[in-house]
């Protein structure tokens, strides 16, 4: 049977929360909506948020927060999604495209800085939007050093920044009945952008089949999204999506615990390969603090033998930069994103992959030629 690249992981209790928004015959944005940003604020800690229908109004209202006005620049990295690409020409904003590293896919503050030395003197830079490609995290707050508003987009490495760990919370109910007081998983999170992106869609490490939330950390940088708390229905996400998100949420820990045992039997699967080709992986600083969003491999050479091996073993790989800017071949003054582009495979890499597909996944990542 085809194991196919990439899965969402639905399972019973989305599929019950969705049927129970359809019977209530409460889809449209309401109170769901608002269960979700409460949910996410109990593991994200943020001050306030906008759950939006697509990460495309995100990152516009992202940037409205900001006061970017026609002609600015912002500066995105090559290995970001195509839809930024769109918002910024919708915006009439100038994209400034900086590389990425070897060794992890994400810009970094040197490379930022490059790319503010070269910019013409009448050039104003408005933002700079911190994609974490492949699940992968930027260091933010070195970047966020140079005094330029950055917007951090999460929605790939969900997990990727902060560890679940154990904090005593009482619920106002609880103490009412004179209860205990319970434990709770929390997050710590390490976020330093002004906003954040945490997109919510099919590809995304949280997915309520389409939309985003859009955040700040801290009241100052809140006010400015408040500004935005009348916007249309039509902007917002609808509670049938909502309802799907709340158990995502719930899930995450469990889902990321499965992720990192299935990349587990992969990097085994690499050292044999390791030995007899020049196939390599991304490192995380930090494997523990990795969500493993996939599991990537930057071949010797083209993709092309390895897809068509792939495919004969009735197993689906992807360029991973397919749909990126420089995946579209729009970016020419960025060679370390260009050469990526040619080279990184996917492999499927999601929670509900069954034990003997991991196996045969394994199998033939050892024996990739």
């Amino acid at each position: 049977m085809k194991i196919d690249v990439y899965s969402p992981t639905i399972r019973r209790k989305e599929m019950d929360a969705v049927l129970t928004a359809m019977v209530e015959e409460r889809i449209g944005p309401g109170e769901r909506s608002k269960i979700l940003i409460q949910t996410a604020k109990e593991q994200l800690l943020f001050d306030y948020a906008l759950s939006l229908r697509s990460p495309v109004a995100a990152l516009h209202l992202a940037l409205k927060a900001l006061n970017a006005k026609a002609g600015q620049a912002v500066i995105i990295s090559a290995l970001s999604p195509k839809y930024y690409l769109q918002v910024l020409q919708d915006m009439q904003l100038r994209p400034l495209f900086c590389d990425v590293t070897y060794d992890i896919p994400v810009m970094n503050r040197e490379l930022i800085e490059n790319i503010v030395n070269k910019k013409q003197e009448d050039t104003h830079i408005c933002a700079i939007v911190l994609y974490h490609t492949l699940g992968f995290v930027p260091d933010t707050a070195l970047i966020s050093e140079l005094g330029i508003p950055v917007i951090e987009d999460i929605s790939q490495s969900y997990g990727s920044w902060f560890q679940l760990g154990s904090k005593k919370r009482k619920e106002d109910a609880d103490a009412a009945n004179g209860k205990n007081e319970k434990e709770e998983q929390q997050a710590t999170a390490r976020i330093d952008g002004v906003f954040c992106i945490l997109g919510l869609e099919e590809r995304d490490m949280l997915t309520s089949g389409g939309g985003a939330l859009l955040f700040a950390m801290n009241r100052k940088d809140a006010n400015a999204l408040r500004a935005f708390s009348g916007i249309a229905n039509e902007y917002c996400l609808p509670d049938i999506n909502a309802a799907l998100a709340v158990v995502q949420f719930k899930e995450i820990q469990r889902n990321i615990e499965r992720r990192r045992d299935i990349a587990e039997v992969f990097m085994q699967a690499i050292l044999p390969l390791a030995a007899r080709t020049k196939h390599k992986r991304f490192i995380p600083i930090s494997e523990s603090e990795y969500c493993n969003y996939s599991f990537s491999l930057v071949l010797e050479t083209g993709l092309k033998d390895v897809i068509a091996y792939a495919k004969k073993k009735e197993i689906e790989i992807e360029n991973a930069f397919e749909n990126t800017i420089a995946g579209s071949g729009l970016c020419t003054e960025c060679p370390v994103s260009n050469s990526l582009c040619l080279r990184t495979v996917l492999f499927p890499m999601y929670p509900r992959l069954r034990s003997q597909d991991v196996e045969r996944i394994s199998r033939l990542i050892m024996t990739l030629p």
